[in-house]
């Protein structure tokens, strides 16, 4: 059986049949198809968030007139003291937050395994499949820690030979290839050797993993790179063989013209994350130059605890904003490119062909936004991007419901919202 939804402002009519997208435009109804009544509405494929630290649902509010590091160092050991228990709890919270405004797949960088204690990854994918997100779990790390000239207290670091193994029982627990996919991803120049590097780039290699880091994300950061190692921070990636088109990394703020040559020549990605940049203070992404070099580009909430809001909709008018305040230009980038960082540019990023579009053959991940309220709006992409912020009416992932009449399908969000509080609050400090 078909279902097609019908009247839609933009882009029309959708119709799905066994999750997947069967015909877009105008879908005249067949006898037997389950019609849903989106007249006004403004119809997307499931938004891609390609960035994320589910964990910090824990702690928003810490350190918020710090930069990246001084924020880093307040709340590493804060995040030290987080069970598996507490970081499904902030992931359920996490995923249910990004599937209301629209996200259908998410990207997630775990990096603390405090004690080695890999079962944190099975609790987050436990988290997705309740929320029914899908979810690209990166199996993070940290080998350098303060002892060694590292940022990261040494209670949060591991062994490179512990981290490579757990990270191929990760994938042999978790990894399915659609629903929860498995990635390989070393934190950060500043909290890792160039031995963790080059061995979990060649083990993600042989296992046909893609690969993900932070890079690029702040000066103090290109300062520690050249203090340490004589090279920018990208420089040293590329000689570790990170630069390549089954890599994408978080922020790239501080690229040099010929490194987004380099970026967009390897394809490398970017998930580019305006609102926590802007948080930290970190600079703003070369978002147009990097799309025009052809770099994937897509679009990130980040951790809550630098992006307190934790959906990824708004992220569409803050991207789309910067990029028009960088280049002093009005004209440098539409609401349509703003969608394609979270859509199109997403599933780049991601090695994905089977979502981030609506069009037949595509897995049928749709959202379906609410067009009541900006009905008046001329263009219906304009309302979307630029009009008030929303959370979706319906969303659908491989055709199924997560969001139904703008509640979530598999769980109870008061009830999340709840227990994440109490175990939140345990983590404040007292007078």
């Amino acid at each position: 059986m078909r279902t097609v939804f019908r009247g839609a402002r933009w882009p029309g009519d959708v119709a799905i049949r066994d999750g997947l997208v069967v015909a877009v435009g105008e879908v005249p109804p067949l006898d037997g198809d389950e019609v849903v009544d989106c007249s006004g509405d403004i119809l997307t494929a499931g938004l891609i968030n390609t960035h994320h630290h589910f964990y910090q649902w824990l702690t928003r509010g810490w350190a918020v007139d710090q930069g990246l590091f001084g924020w880093l160092t307040t709340l590493y050991p804060v995040w030290a003291r987080l069970s598996p228990e507490d970081v499904e709890a902030a992931s359920a919270v996490a995923l249910a937050e990004l599937a209301l405004s629209g996200c259908t797949t998410a990207a997630d960088h775990h990096y603390l395994v405090p004690g080695g204690d890999d079962s944190v990854f099975d609790a987050i994918a436990a988290a997705a499949r309740r929320i029914g997100v899908r979810v690209h779990l990166a199996r993070g790390s940290m080998d350098l820690g303060e002892s060694d000239g590292g940022l990261p207290p040494d209670s949060v670091v591991e062994d490179v030979d512990s981290i490579l193994a757990s990270t191929v029982a990760v994938h042999d627990r978790l990894h399915d290839g659609d629903r929860v996919v498995v990635t390989v991803a070393p934190c950060s120049p500043f909290s890792v050797t160039t031995r963790l590097m080059t061995e979990s780039a060649a083990l993600a290699r042989s296992l046909g993993l893609r690969l993900h880091t932070h890079l690029a994300e702040t000066l103090d950061e290109e300062r520690d790179s050249i203090a340490r190692f004589g090279r920018r921070p990208m420089e040293l990636l590329d000689e570790l063989g990170w630069i390549a088109p089954d890599v994408w990394v978080a922020h790239g703020i501080h690229f040099s013209d010929a490194e987004v040559l380099r970026l967009g020549a390897t394809r490398t990605g970017i998930a580019h994350c305006p609102s926590s940049n802007c948080r930290l203070g970190s600079g703003t992404a070369r978002v147009r130059d990097l799309v025009a070099a052809g770099a994937p580009v897509g679009l990130g909430v980040d951790g809550v605890a630098s992006n307190e809001v934790g959906t990824l909709q708004p992220e569409l008018r803050q991207a789309l904003y910067l990029a028009r305040q960088r280049d002093l230009d009005p004209g440098a980038f539409s609401p349509a490119d703003a969608l394609a960082l979270a859509t199109t540019g997403g599933a780049a990023c991601l090695g994905r062909s089977d979502i981030g579009s609506l069009a037949p053959g595509l897995r049928a991940d749709i959202v379906v936004w609410p067009g009541d309220d900006v009905a008046d709006v001329l263009d219906p992409l304009a309302a979307l991007v630029l009009g008030p912020e929303r959370s979706a009416r319906h969303v659908l992932v491989g055709g199924e419901h997560v969001v139904r009449d703008g509640h979530l399908v598999g769980a109870d969000l008061t009830e999340l919202r709840r227990d994440l509080a109490r175990r939140a609050q345990r983590l404040w400090p007292r007078p």
